[in-house]
This record gives structure tokens, sequence and C-alpha cells, in this order.
């Protein structure tokens, strides 16, 4: 129970706070028209940029995972959190786009049915982490090499050009997938160690 209620607790946050975070980061919008040209603004395309791309929601997936330990438990985990993430993004961009929810349907529809199919992997891919050995390391590699072939073949900017939001936001990212690696292969060794001197 527990589980099932964190799970759509922080997926319905996180949805939430996505679309938000596209509102206002965009001068087009009701919510982010005032704020264009501002520092505000600039904080809002950088989170933006951040939370929106699809690597940001397997990582959601795979955190749920983890913290549910288990692979059942960690498949329904994501699964509920991917479900709700799309649950609650729908409806906010509806309520800030001032349009009606009605025509958003396909899409969630859509996004429902890959999160049962993509979110269980990626739960049992996240409660496998703590696995020794070879699984554990690519379980935990999972979301850094997928961020990484992402942000190659589809970097978080409009065409080529550089902005100072999208160079930002890549750093980020970047250092966060290189920190998440190096945290993954760093445990592996580790517990090879362990096991050798024992």
């Amino acid at each position: 129970m527990k589980i099932t209620v964190r799970g759509l607790a922080i997926g319905a946050g996180f949805g939430a706070a996505t679309s938000l975070t596209n509102a206002l980061s965009s001068p087009y919008s009701t919510l982010g028209a005032p704020l264009a040209g501002t520092v505000w603004a600039s904080t809002a395309k950088v989170l933006s940029l951040l939370v929106g791309l699809g690597w940001a929601w397997a990582a959601l997936a795979v955190a749920m995972g983890w913290l549910a330990k288990t692979w059942t438990r960690g498949a329904m985990a994501a699964v509920l959190a991917l479900a709700a993430a799309t649950a609650a993004y729908y409806p906010m961009d509806a309520l800030v786009r001032d349009e009606p929810l009605a025509g958003y349907w396909p899409e969630m529809l859509t996004w429902w049915a890959a999160s049962v199919l993509f979110g269980s992997v990626l739960g049992v891919v996240g409660a496998a982490i703590e696995r020794p050995g070879v699984t554990g390391l690519l379980a935990g590699l999972t979301v850094p090499v997928g961020g990484a072939a992402q942000m190659i073949a589809l970097p978080p900017r409009p065409g080529l050009a550089f902005t100072r939001e999208a160079v930002l936001a890549e750093a980020v990212i970047w250092t966060t997938l290189g920190i998440g690696a190096s945290w993954a292969v760093y445990r592996f060794w580790a517990a090879k160690r362990a096991r050798t001197v024992g």
C-alpha cells in the first residue's frame, strides 16, 4: 500500500511540475508571458529542459523500482508513477493553456499504454540496481547510458541553436549522467573487491 501511494504521489507531482515548468518557460503562455526576459523565465526554461526529456521520465520509473526493492513491486510502482505523471501532466496542460481536456485523451491513452509497457520493465531494472555483480552494474548504467544516447541523438535545444539555458541544461544533464555512471561502476568494483578480500 505504501509503495502504491508513494508511486502515485511522486508521479503526479512530477507530471504536474513538468507541465507547469513548460508553461512558465514559454513566453507565449499565459503564465510565461509576464516572466519573459527575466531570470525567472530562464530558470523555468532550464528546469523545463531537464524534466521534459524522455530519459527523465524513464529515470522516474527506474527510481521508483529502486525504492520498491523487489521486481514485482518495482514494476508496479514504476507503472503507477508514470501513469500518475501522465494523469497530472495533461490536465495541468489543459488548465494552463485554457483548453478542453477532451482534446488530450488520445495522447493520454497512448502514454498510459507506454507507462504499462515500458514502466514495468524500467521498474524491474530499478529494483535490480541493488543486485550484486553484472546485473546490478547494468541496471545502474541503464539511465546514464539511455540519457547519454538521447542527449547525442536529440539534445535539448531548438535546431542547432545554442542558448544559455540549453547549454546550462546540457551541462547539468551530462554531469548528472556522469555521476550516475560513476556511482554504478564504483558500487560494482567495491562489491567485487569486498568479495575478493572476504
